[in-house]
């Protein structure tokens, strides 16, 4: 992080430089001066006298030394397509020729290109203050074009800069710690920049102890062998060291990092992070002492490990804590169970278990009215299942059509156990009225299919979608005196179609029972609507008339691949013999594996249903016919559940025959899942 800030900061500075140059070289005032400098002066040979009487180098001295005042510049020249020097801030610099080391970097700048050098001895006398005259002084130039009226390069103009100052200050922007640095390098290992180290490289022998004598172009990063801070002394001479191995990675051009430990240009060992800029030609490093930044280290894990230890005896007595707490609320909410009373409600036999609750037939103190309530499970009660409790109340509580199960009642007790009251139901689910009847009559599915369609389409109207319409999520009653009554319940998966709240399902990534499901509900589970419910209530039919599902196989993963691909078996094949060819094709088209193909709406296929000629056909007398003959009078039937494979005589109520099968099916799914 500190050397990409600290690169970062360089190339800001380094572009910096090259835009205020060329912007000073492409100035107007200064471009026409240096043109007819040019124009009057022959500098094919070298006439310093008469390029130093020239008016014009005296009015671009006189315009560029304000300037490099205040820029911070030192000095500049200015050479001509020659190569020759036709003006500078130094008269002895005048009509001399470009140093040839820097030709590369001057042919640049004549070809139109701004351009920095890195930084260098000079080789000339440069006034390094108080008017004292010193060669061999860190330097570095900024060069960039300047072009006549034609946009033709006819010089270059090159800026003095004291590397020292901004160059290194700009490398220690940020550094780590007492012993942390940034420096440069170039391609030899030389340092380019000031090290933070100068006194300490004096004590150790790596420079002359003079006031004047600097480690910027002094020192190359070689490895001593040694920690020479500690008074060490390197067996080899300096130049027969090997570059650090910071160093030696960074000039073959690449880029690091080391907190393994390596040795520096003193000796001591460091961390390091480096790059080389290869439009420069120069490496970037930042290192820090291992001692210094091992330091917080020890004291962070010391003081972690210390926290650690009183955060665990402190979660320990938490827990122990919660777990005391829950206990004694579980054991109230039991005994509220043993006590069998609930608020207003006396509860009287179990008749069903399923994932989230427990069912109890029950009746309303003042009422006395038959009622079957549903009770959280006091062993998984949470705060996602009491959301999911309190959802499914509230849904299903907003509709109030004959055929959907009634809400009455929703709250919690003082000691936790939330509960809700419906409806208590003395019928059988549809899974076994099959399973024990065989498949049913065609006017009967219709009868039946068109009260599942009446629940729907109020569900539908106010934009909710049941997601889990199955033949055990339908009861077949007698209410009112009237028999084959439909109620559809278990609306516990329905989803809001205008809902953003997706937290509550989140868990279900394919919400519903495999062998009812919809294509697009196992494919894209996000953009089931009301055609998906359309695909189950075919589903339901299909396993009315033929006493078979659609699809079945050995597992969730096939029966769902099958839903996805394969066509159904008509009814008449499945059955072996004839069914009413309207019927069947209505039940086919439900089924059909695009939602465009099947009925647009549940009141369209209510309207089909009514043009089958067998509708209609199933008369209220036949229904109580059939429960005069198949249901005795006590209003109960021997259920054989065949998820759990037990027999027994049951109070067929809202929850007795439908919590039982939903819960047998959720874990079934969610063990393949």
């Amino acid at each position: 992080t500190i050397l990409q800030a600290d690169v970062t900061a360089l190339r800001i500075w380094l572009d910096s430089q090259k835009m205020t140059t060329e912007a000073l070289a492409s100035s107007t005032n200064l471009r026409d001066r240096i043109e007819q400098l040019l124009a009057d002066t022959d500098t094919s040979g070298e006439k310093p006298a008469e390029l130093l009487q020239s008016p014009h180098l005296m009015a671009i001295r006189n315009m560029l030394r304000p300037w490099l005042e205040t820029h911070g510049y030192v000095g500049f020249v200015l050479i001509d397509r020659n190569h020759t020097i036709v003006a500078a801030d130094r008269d002895e610099l005048v009509g001399k020729p470009a140093m040839s080391q820097h030709h590369d970097l001057i042919a640049k700048a004549l070809q139109g290109q701004p351009v920095i050098s890195k930084p260098f001895k000079s080789a000339v006398l440069l006034d390094v203050g108080d008017g004292e005259l010193k060669a061999e002084v860190p330097t570095m130039f900024v060069a960039a074009p300047v072009c006549n009226r034609q946009d033709e390069v006819i010089a270059a103009l090159a800026i003095r800069i004291r590397p020292q100052d901004e160059f290194t200050r700009i490398l220690q922007v940020a550094r780590a710690g007492e012993s942390g640095e940034t420096y440069a390098f170039d391609q030899n290992g030389l340092l380019l920049s000031q090290s933070r180290f100068d006194d300490q490289l004096k004590q150790i022998g790596l420079l002359v102890d003079r006031d004047d004598v600097h480690s910027i172009l002094n020192i190359e990063i070689r490895d001593p062998g040694v920690d020479m801070s500690q008074g060490e002394r390197p067996v080899l001479r300096r130049s027969e060291q090997p570059l650090t191995r910071m160093a030696a990675d960074a000039i073959a051009g690449k880029s690091g990092v080391d907190v393994d430990g390596y040795r520096d240009y003193r000796g001591v060992p460091v961390f390091g992070a480096w790059t080389w800029l290869p439009e420069y030609g120069i490496g970037i490093a930042t290192e820090v002492d291992v001692a210094e930044a091992y330091r917080p280290f020890y004291i962070l894990r010391w003081t972690f490990w210390g926290l650690f230890a009183l955060l665990g005896v402190a979660a320990i007595a938490i827990l122990a804590y919660s777990v005391v707490v829950e206990r004694m609320r579980r054991s109230i909410r039991h005994a509220v169970l043993e006590a069998k009373r609930l608020g207003q409600y006396a509860l009287e036999d179990r008749i069903g278990a399923g994932g989230m609750g427990v069912v109890y037939r029950a009746r309303h103190a003042m009422l006395r009215r038959p009622t079957a309530v549903k009770l959280l499970n006091v062993d998984k009660t949470n705060d996602e299942t009491i959301a999911r409790f309190e959802r499914e109340v509230q849904l299903t509580s907003q509709l109030n059509h004959p055929n959907t199960i009634i809400i009455y009642d929703y709250g919690r007790t003082p000691e936790g156990v939330f509960y809700y009251a419906m409806e208590y139901l003395d019928g059988i689910p549809l899974d076994q009225l099959v399973e024990r009847y065989g498949p049913l009559p065609e006017g009967r599915v219709i009868s039946i299919l068109r009260q599942i369609c009446g629940s729907l389409s109020e569900a539908h109207g106010v934009g909710l979608i049941h997601r889990d319409i199955k033949p055990s999520n339908v009861i077949l009653n007698r209410r009112g005196g009237l028999c084959d009554v439909v109620k559809v319940l278990d609306f516990g998966l329905v989803k809001a179609v205008a809902s953003d709240d997706v937290s509550l399902t989140a868990a279900d990534t394919i919400t519903g029972t495999p062998q009812y499901l919809s294509p697009e509900a196992i494919e894209r589970p996000a953009e089931v609507d009301h055609r998906s419910d359309i695909y189950a209530v075919g589903a339901v039919g299909y396993y009315l008339l033929t006493g078979t599902v659609v699809f079945d196989g050995t597992s969730i993963m096939e029966v769902c691949m099958q839903q996805v691909r394969e066509t159904p078996t008509p009814p008449s094949q499945r059955l072996g013999r004839a069914v009413s060819p309207t019927l069947e094709a209505i039940i086919l088209r439900c089924l059909a594996k695009k939602k465009e193909d099947r009925p647009a709406s549940v009141q369209e296929l209510m309207e089909e249903l009514d043009r089958c000629p067998e509708s209609g056909q199933w008369t209220q007398a036949d229904a109580v016919a059939w429960w005069a003959r198949h249901v005795p009078a006590t209003g109960q039937i021997s259920v054989t559940t065949p998820q759990r494979g037990e027999s027994r005589p049951t109070d067929v109520g809202a929850a007795a025959l439908i919590e039982e099968t939903v819960a047998a099916d959720r874990t079934d799914l969610a063990d393949d899942q």
